[in-house]
């Protein structure tokens, strides 16, 4: 990455498919402009794990090389759910997530986003089962991609709606483990959270250093939202086209303190794609100009 104060540009991208295997992302993000992206290296949806060979390896890695992309993420599958209080389910996903890790560390992959979990039952037992599963992966899978633990809108018993509940599973985590863990903060869950990008972005990013500090905040995903302030509702839209508006986009594409962080949308994609894509990420850097 550029180093800060530099004018190097900025570093976007989005949610790409990788329908066909892991290589089709790279070109899929290069055609639509992007600099950063993010994938699936498995079906979200189910529990069925797989391991990466190292053919899948050189064609995910060529492919990257081919583009301008400098920031890679994959998003952990929606089944897991490390702070569950059922042993069944926490151990599929503790064994999930393992496996994910591994993927991630073997393509290369910067970042690994993961949603904290739902409690279920007590707040603080949550708190503490999502961090002993995180300590017990990362252990297990060692390597260079960073766990991005993501802000949530805290629908029901989900963790992670506000960034002192991020902290306390970080802390939770020992030192030399901890040091391979960020933040991923998303602008429509942290907005229908209650933190109000729209009116107050300079308060909430204070807050945030204050809690978290910037230097973990690795990567964030630039949605609009559906919902209002508060809702705890997680429904993306287009960027400009809902609650937030233009405002918060701008200011976080004209935070010098921002500049090298990795910048992803996961907006509707509409009928086509690459075309909407593409569109939003232009919108993005207009901002930046």
């Amino acid at each position: 990455m550029a180093a800060a104060g530099s004018q190097a540009a900025p570093l976007v991208g989005a949610h790409v498919s990788s329908a066909g295997g892991t290589h089709q992302a790279p070109p899929r993000a290069h055609a639509i402009g992007g600099t950063a992206l993010q994938l699936f290296t498995k079906q979200a949806n189910q529990w069925r794990e797989r391991e990466v060979d190292e053919a899948e390896i050189a064609a995910f890695r060529a492919a990257l090389g081919a583009t301008t992309v400098s920031a890679t993420a994959a998003h952990d599958s929606y089944l897991i759910n490390l702070a569950s209080p059922n042993p069944e389910l926490r151990a599929k996903s503790l064994a999930s997530f393992t496996a994910e890790l591994r993927r991630c560390s073997a393509l290369g992959l910067d970042y690994l986003v993961s949603h904290p979990g739902n409690f279920m039952d007590d707040h603080d037992s949550g708190l503490a089962r999502n961090a002993d599963a995180i300590t017990e992966a990362l252990a297990a899978a060692p390597g260079t991609t960073l766990l991005l633990l993501e802000t949530t809108a805290g629908a029901g018993t989900v963790l992670g709606r506000t960034f002192e509940e991020l902290r306390d599973i970080i802390e939770r985590i020992p030192p030399d483990l901890r040091v391979r863990v960020g933040i991923c903060f998303d602008t429509c869950h942290t907005y229908s959270a209650g933190y109000d990008l729209v009116n107050d972005y300079a308060g909430v990013m204070r807050h945030l250093d204050d809690v978290l500090g910037l230097e973990r905040l690795r990567m964030m995903h630039l949605n609009d939202s559906k919902h209002p302030l508060g809702s705890r509702k997680d429904r993306h839209e287009l960027i400009g086209e809902g609650t937030l508006g233009e405002g918060p986009f701008r200011n976080i594409m004209t935070d010098e303190r921002l500049q090298n962080v990795a910048k992803v949308i996961e907006t509707p994609k509409l009928d086509d794609a690459e075309t909407t894509d593409r569109r939003m990420l232009e919108l993005l850097r207009s901002f930046a100009a």
